[in-house]
């Protein structure tokens, strides 16, 4: 007599013995009962778009392989082309007559021009796509930075400076925004470590390279060495943008490099993810910039900036200072080890950060890490310790490009379509204002508290990374966002899964 339990008969068939047994001939299978039939799919093959998906899996290699190299090539360009400056202005106060006062407004002025133009700038690279907008931005901002080259006075200076930071506005959240469509949040922070990877590449590079053209352009050229560098690297610019135009893909769907399997894969999971993000965040431009959670990460993107910044842009002088020596080759080797260091700390840590757990974790560390770092190398400063200086500057370096791939991770995690375009691009521009807000607030409290070292103004940059840090790690305090809680799915949800 046949026994039933569950819904599923003992009476099975049996493979035929000239081939072997495969799922359908598993006896799970051979019911009708469809509970019963459909704990068994969810549990035995992944979904379409899961992520242990082979399909998904293979895409997102391939999209990885076909995408993020161009992408790394535009943001290390655009930091060569925003820093160069520093290179030319002894010989353009010589040649041209540019003024100190000149040079000052115009490292602050790029931030505002760049602020003002982010979110628009986002906003139309949702309209255009983001192949032909990334282009367009590296295209126009390369023209204005080999303009440098003709710089006659203050004004024109200036004025290049404010068009440099309006051209180059929308990169960095552009990007951001593109990869939040093309990569699901389980990989998404290894893809922004992946970006983040230019910052140090151009710190490495830049200065041999730069230094180099200006070399060239002595001895080779009827030019002058900087007009040289700034023709070189704004050209470089703009054959940069115009090989996005071959390189980059605005979606999954219009890859001609992805398998038909592979795109609905991709497909699926990013659609899964936007719906969640839909439900669960704001909807449209207005709500999304007047958003509590967009304003909190603003706040914490801000105070990363003010650490950023406040150490990277006096590097080379803390290091002379440090050993005692003039900013030349040596310092030069010495303040290039942070960034070496920082480079595998950046990658290793966005390659793990895959969870939501080990994101709010490392995040506040790191946060925390960049704080002590920070202190720590004024007090080496104040007390003549070269080494533990080095060794701090070395660790507050890798703590900011680790926990910079992480930050992002969670306004991605939340905002979609229009609302991503304003609430990325709002976060991006106020938050860098931290770069015009750091070298004036350490000059002033080292003005207030004058000290050999300028230990004090080095240790008003770091409390903000400690202020950062608690912010981050009150998120665990917030209803997770809905894309979050994919993170820790392997399938999609089933009658199963959720009991």
């Amino acid at each position: 007599m046949a026994s039933r339990r569950d819904g599923l008969s003992t009476h099975q068939a049996v493979p035929p013995a000239d081939r072997a047994p495969t799922a359908r001939d598993d006896p799970r299978l051979q019911t009708d009962h469809p509970i019963a039939k459909e704990r068994f799919v969810s549990s035995s093959v992944p979904a379409l778009g899961s992520t242990h998906d082979p399909a998904l899996k293979s895409a997102i290699g391939k999209a990885t392989k076909h995408l993020m190299p161009m992408l790394v090539i535009l943001y290390f360009v655009a930091f060569l082309d925003r820093t160069n400056v520093g290179f030319a202005e002894e010989a353009l106060s010589v040649d041209r007559g540019i003024s100190d006062a000149a040079f000052a407004l115009g490292a602050g002025i790029f931030f505002i021009g760049y602020a003002i133009f982010e979110i628009p700038s986002n906003l139309l690279l949702k309209r255009f796509g983001a192949r032909f907008w990334l282009a367009r931005i590296a295209v126009t901002w390369g023209i204005v930075a080999a303009l440098f080259a003709f710089t006659t006075n203050d004004t024109m200076f200036i004025i290049l400076r404010f068009l440099l930071g309006v051209t180059e506005a929308g990169l960095f959240p552009g990007v951001i925004m593109y990869l939040s469509e093309w990569f699901p949040n389980k990989v998404r922070v290894r893809m922004f470590a992946i970006f983040y990877l230019a910052q140090p590449f151009s710190q490495m590079i830049g200065a041999p390279l730069s230094g180099g053209l200006i070399s060239v352009g002595d001895q080779v050229t009827p030019w002058h060495g900087w007009q040289v560098m700034f023709a070189g690297e704004g050209l470089l610019a703009v054959l940069a943008g115009v090989a996005a135009l071959y390189f980059l893909t605005n979606s999954p769907q219009q890859a001609k490099w992805l398998e038909p399997g592979e795109k609905a894969s991709l497909t699926a999971a990013m659609e899964r993810e936007d719906t969640a993000r839909t439900e669960d965040g704001p909807k449209g431009i207005w709500k999304a910039m007047a958003s509590g959670r967009v304003w909190y990460f603003t706040i914490i993107y801000f105070c990363l900036q003010v650490a950023v910044y406040g150490t990277t842009f006096y590097l080379p002088q803390q290091v002379s200072s440090l050993l005692g020596q003039d900013v030349g080759w040596q310092v030069g080797l010495v303040a290039a080890i942070p960034w070496l260091v920082g480079l595998v700390a950046c990658y290793l840590v966005g390659s793990r950060a895959d969870t939501v757990g080990r994101r709010r974790r490392w995040g506040t560390w790191f946060y925390i890490t960049t704080g002590l770092s920070i202190l720590g190398s004024a007090w080496a400063g104040a007390n003549g310790q070269p080494v533990l200086g080095i060794l701090f500057i070395t660790l507050a370096v890798a703590s900011f490009l680790a926990v910079g791939p992480i930050t992002w991770a969670y306004p991605t995690a939340f905002l979609t379509g229009a609302a991503a375009a304003a609430g990325i691009g709002l976060i991006n521009s106020l938050g860098n204002l931290g770069g015009f807000v750091a070298p004036i607030m350490r000059t002033a409290i080292n003005e207030v508290v004058p000290t050999d070292s300028g230990a004090f103004g080095i240790v008003s940059l770091g409390i903000l990374a400690f202020v950062a840090a608690v912010m981050i790690f009150c998120t665990k305090f917030f209803r997770g966002a809905k894309a979050d809680e994919l993170l820790d799915t392997s399938h999609v949800a089933t009658k199963e899964t959720k009991r």
